[in-house]
């Protein structure tokens, strides 16, 4: 049932000419260089230090590594982190 579910979804994002991270509720992650991270779809901050940020997602969870870390903007689905970012780790 998940496999017509997911094929489905799939399905109708090419037909609407949808992006596939509004169709399957994915973080979009958007890096300037190293020094500026934006990412859309998260369900909020489960753990941050200057070093790390851990957040929710729907499907899992996202890490961010780094140094001088600073959340500069949070809003419901969406977070601006400034700093030397040095990794980003998805787990599912």
């Amino acid at each position: 049932m998940r496999r017509i579910n997911r094929r489905l979804r799939k399905f109708t994002a090419n037909v609407l000419d949808l992006p596939q991270d509004v169709i399957f509720d994915l973080p979009r992650v958007t890096l300037i260089g190293n020094m500026q991270l934006y990412i859309e779809n998260h369900r909020g901050v489960s753990e941050f230090t200057s070093e790390m940020l851990r957040l929710s997602l729907s499907k899992g969870a996202m890490e961010i590594y780094g140094k001088n870390l600073v959340i500069r903007a949070i809003l419901t689905e969406e977070i601006f982190i400034e700093g030397e970012v040095s990794g980003v780790k998805y787990l599912p």
